[in-house]
């Protein structure tokens, strides 16, 4: 039994105001499509049984990797396209996310991965931060969701941490560093 219907609305993007419309819709709410190779090799030598340290090793040869690889493909490194799923877009956000999108056959199926138990009724939540936004202060966390998805975060663990003196991570703090030291380089 299907409980969704999708249908087509014909000319409903067609103006340009709905055009806009559209394209705000899909920066808000896309989902990167697919896997690139890089990050399918990164989940798979991740996954090996290494000692601490060669493991250590291997997390700064792949931060080095991703580094020099994003400064010429951006903030898609991951992703081969981008793309609007009427289920999954309508997903809230958690910074303690109990699922996960994925694309395991490198395609445009998404699936939906739990990433701990789900109870019957309980709220399915992913993270519309990546796993390094994830590690930050409360304060950076909300920045970034008010920048781009106009909302701050209620969950668990911004309530628990809402106490926390509003400070922006080390790591935020070192990327506002190098930036400005960018934009000096291209003054000179």
């Amino acid at each position: 039994m299907n409980h969704f219907e999708i249908r087509e609305i014909p000319g409903k993007f067609t103006t340009p105001d709905a055009f806009k419309t559209l394209m705000g819709i899909m920066g808000t709410n896309s989902q990167g499509i697919a896997t690139s190779v890089l990050a399918q090799w990164v989940t798979n030598v991740s996954d090996l049984p290494l000692p601490e340290a060669d493991k250590t090793a291997l997390d700064t040869v792949i931060d080095e990797l991703y580094s020099k690889v994003g400064e010429f493909a951006g903030e898609f490194l991951n992703n081969e396209g981008s793309g609007l799923y009427l289920l999954q877009s309508k997903i809230n956000h958690s910074c303690v996310p109990n699922a996960c999108s994925t694309f395991p056959y490198s395609n445009d199926i998404v699936v939906l991965k739990a990433l701990a138990p789900i109870q019957e009724g309980e709220e399915i939540c992913i993270s519309y931060l990546d796993e390094c936004q994830l590690e930050r202060s409360r304060h950076s966390r909300h920045k970034v969701l008010r920048e781009n998805y106009i909302f701050v975060c209620q969950c668990l663990k911004c309530q628990a941490q809402a106490s926390d003196p509003d400070v922006t991570s080390d790591e935020e703090e070192d990327d506002d560093e190098m930036d400005d030291y960018d934009d000096d380089d291209d003054m000179n």
